[in-house]
């Protein structure tokens, strides 16, 4: 459901939506993680976000599409967080013990992954493509233009607000 879909929030109608639908919700996350503790964590989350944002489903029938809707976006970033996560560790256990980082710097380092990773997330998708086809594949503009069928100028300025976006993670 979109923001144009609901309505500002309304702290009787939250207690409401909250009280009928926080447990199902749980068992609905407890389903989809496989058992995980997490969905508790994460149906919390997802009323956290509906308090943040302001806004309620339209009609409170409504209320298990709307939180679902929610809810599966945070599923989607923990999924990505967790991924993200197990690549760093087993980057981390390839490295010999000498050269590992401290347990500090690992947790430093992993935070830093997660702004970047939420950044790159944020980009629009031809944008993150450009930036990724730029700085991981080692394309030239000018190939990338060429890859993508965007002019070169176009390619110019993806880069120009993926690097913008970069600099806003610092």
């Amino acid at each position: 459901m979109s923001a144009p879909d609901a309505n500002p929030l309304d702290f009787p109608a939250f207690e409401r939506l909250y009280r009928d639908h926080h447990g199902w919700l749980r068992t609905w996350l407890h389903g989809r993680m496989g058992g995980s503790a997490e969905a508790a964590d994460l149906a919390h989350d997802t009323f956290v976000r509906v308090l943040s944002t302001r806004r309620m489903p339209a009609m409170p029938e409504e209320g298990r599409r709307f939180l679902t809707h929610i809810a599966k976006g945070l599923l989607i970033d923990h999924w990505r967080r967790q991924d993200l996560e197990q690549a760093w560790l087993d980057t981390l256990a390839a490295l010999p013990e000498a050269v590992a980082p401290s347990p500090e710097t690992q947790a430093l380092l992993l935070e830093a992954l997660h702004r970047i990773d939420a950044m790159l997330q944020a980009l629009p998708a031809r944008t993150r493509r450009v930036f990724m086809l730029s700085q991981f594949d080692g394309l030239t503009y000018a190939r990338i233009a060429a890859e993508t069928g965007l002019s070169l100028p176009t390619v110019k300025r993806h880069m120009r607000s993926a690097f913008l976006a970069c600099l806003s993670v610092g």
